[in-house]
C-alpha cells in the first residue's frame, strides 16, 4: 500500500509506481467509480482494446424471431 495526498483543488497524484502499473501518462483520461466507499481509478481503454474485447448477446428464441420478423417488415417497405 503507498500514500499520496489530495491536491488544494482536488486534485490526486498516485505515485509513479502505481501510475506505471496502469500504463497512465499525462493527459490519460481515466473512469472514476467509487464502490463500498472506496474510489476505483481505471484508465479508459482505447477504441482498440475495445473492438479487442469478444462481445457476446443473450437472445432467446423468441425474441430472435421477433427480431427477425421486424427487420424483414423494414426490407419490405
Amino acid at each position: 500500500m503507498q500514500k499520496s495526498r489530495v491536491g488544494s483543488k482536488g486534485e490526486l497524484f498516485p505515485p509513479k509506481e502505481i501510475r506505471e502499473k496502469l500504463g497512465l501518462k499525462a493527459y490519460t483520461r481515466v473512469i472514476y467509480k467509487v464502490e463500498d466507499g472506496r474510489l476505483i481509478v481505471e484508465p479508459v481503454p482505447s477504441i482498440e482494446e475495445i473492438l479487442k474485447e469478444p462481445t457476446f448477446v443473450e437472445v432467446n428464441l423468441e425474441e430472435f424471431h421477433k427480431f427477425r420478423k421486424e427487420l424483414s417488415q423494414k426490407a419490405e417497405t
